[in-house]
């Protein structure tokens, strides 16, 4: 009780103090957190890992897109689903012979899927479409080829094959489709050439029915990661796109913050999951002397402060209340004449001159995908809202569930496999690094910034 007590009394001095409330230049470690703060972690990790134990098809390994009953399987929840059992594996959560015969059944269906222009197929040219049929793992809702989805899955693949390296007939095999599945991916299909308007960037994806959508990957976002893989994978002209995609980089300042923007705060998180970017420069950072960690630092802070300023009066939001990111939303029922609310969005806020369909409603996982770069600010948070809301219908059996706007008193149904895989991994970076080390020993990634220029800060 006593325990409780001090934590509420903390929690109402930070939401008293305001957005300079919190230390901002250091944060303590995991080691030295509280055992209420440890326990908490635990059980949130926990909680969003049964997402991917539950949620899926055991003989494809196919993860759903959300735990609605109706819902396809999504390749990026597959891919982050990899990640996942491997840290149950490593928490005792489930056995290593469980997590790596769930990653055999993915690989093994990927291998053995139809790869072909039919639009009914599982994917084409080594990629996949976004959302999958959770029975026969075919083309949902006619949807696109998507590039990104699959970047996260090869870059999965490539942890995979770093993480099952013990010598039985398992994991040899995993080491084996991971081989086979790269292999069969064509780079140079998905690639706009030098006379595009976005020169060498990689699509966005591409229909069967209509061809490419013509736009490319650029400016900072959640396919960091996607270039990287591509240029460890040798695509060529992989350090022109590249250009092309830092040319359009938004550089500002607001709230005292100067920072590398990016609205929803996901595409400040997802590259992170795979890669420690500390320390690190490409010709960007050397720009600004500021590395990719640091900046979703920063993003994080401007969130924050975002929040305490409130500037759209939404009900809830303070300095442990916060957090924009891809989700759903209440929906249109709720419009009134001078408030407006909408469905699925990519929420998102660099400061109050450049929000994104800000409705009031909040996403616990934007929080809880930045914990490693301010832990200061995102644990209380999330212990706050559980505090405040979690009874209400925002904490259940996967943890936090998608989204919530207290101005409605609305809270989402679903849990979302992109939102729930974040928050595992992040949590895991954030006390040892796990995901961090094995993707670091991978020779795309170490060839992947060689080709695009990253160098170590200290040697540039």
């Amino acid at each position: 009780m006593k325990r409780i007590t001090i934590f509420f009394v903390l929690l109402t001095i930070l939401v008293t103090t305001g957005k300079n409330s919190l230390p901002e230049d250091e944060c303590v470690s995991y080691q030295n957190r509280s055992p209420l703060e440890k326990q908490f972690l635990d059980t949130l990790q926990y909680r969003s890992f049964l997402f991917f134990i539950n949620e899926l098809n055991k003989e494809t390994g196919l993860v759903k897109d959300r735990s609605a009953s109706w819902s396809p399987a999504s390749t990026a929840s597959s891919g982050f689903g990899v990640l996942c059992w491997a840290i149950g594996a490593e928490k005792k959560w489930i056995t290593r012979e469980e997590a790596a015969r769930l990653t055999m059944n993915l690989f093994a269906f990927l291998f053995n899927s139809s790869q072909s222009a039919d639009s009914n197929a599982t994917g084409y040219k080594g990629f996949y479409y976004h959302f999958l049929r959770m029975s026969d793992g075919r083309r949902e809702w006619k949807c696109e080829l998507s590039t990104i989805d699959s970047g996260f899955l090869y870059a999965a693949m490539l942890f995979a094959r770093q993480y099952y390296t013990e010598n039985n007939a398992t994991e040899n095999r995993i080491r084996e489709l991971v081989e086979a599945l790269l292999a069969k991916v064509e780079w140079d299909f998905f690639q706009f050439d030098g006379n595009h308007k976005q020169p060498y960037t990689i699509p966005l994806g591409w229909h069967p029915e209509k061809g490419f959508i013509d736009q490319g990957w650029t400016g900072y976002c959640e396919s960091l990661v996607l270039y990287i893989v591509a240029a460890g994978m040798d695509m060529k002209n992989a350090s022109e796109g590249y250009q092309t995609w830092l040319k359009h980089y938004d550089w500002r300042k607001i709230y005292g913050y100067e920072f590398l923007s990016f609205p929803p705060l996901m595409g400040h998180q997802y590259s992170h999951m795979f890669i420690d970017f500390k320390g690190i420069h490409d010709d960007f950072n050397r720009s600004k002397n500021i590395d990719y960690f640091e900046t979703s630092r920063l993003a994080t802070l401007v969130q924050r402060a975002y929040a305490v300023e409130n500037p759209g009066k939404w009900k809830g939001y303070d300095s442990l209340c916060w957090g924009l990111t891809a989700c759903d939303g209440p929906g249109d029922k709720f419009n009134t004449v001078d408030k407006k609310f909408l469905g699925y969005a990519g929420r998102g806020t660099s400061g109050n001159d450049l929000v994104f369909f800000d409705d009031g409603t909040i996403a616990p996982t934007a929080a809880a995908g930045s914990i490693p770069f301010l832990p200061d600010a995102c644990i209380p948070t999330l212990m706050s809202m559980k505090e405040k809301y979690g009874e209400q219908g925002l904490w259940g059996k996967y943890g936090f569930v998608d989204a919530f706007n207290p101005t409605l008193n609305w809270f989402n149904q679903d849990y979302i496999g992109i939102d729930q895989g974040p928050i595992v991994v992040m949590i895991e970076n954030f006390k040892n690094g796990m995901i961090w080390k094995f993707m670091g020993k991978d020779p795309v990634i170490q060839r992947g910034f060689q080709r695009l220029g990253f160098r170590s800060a200290a040697g540039k």
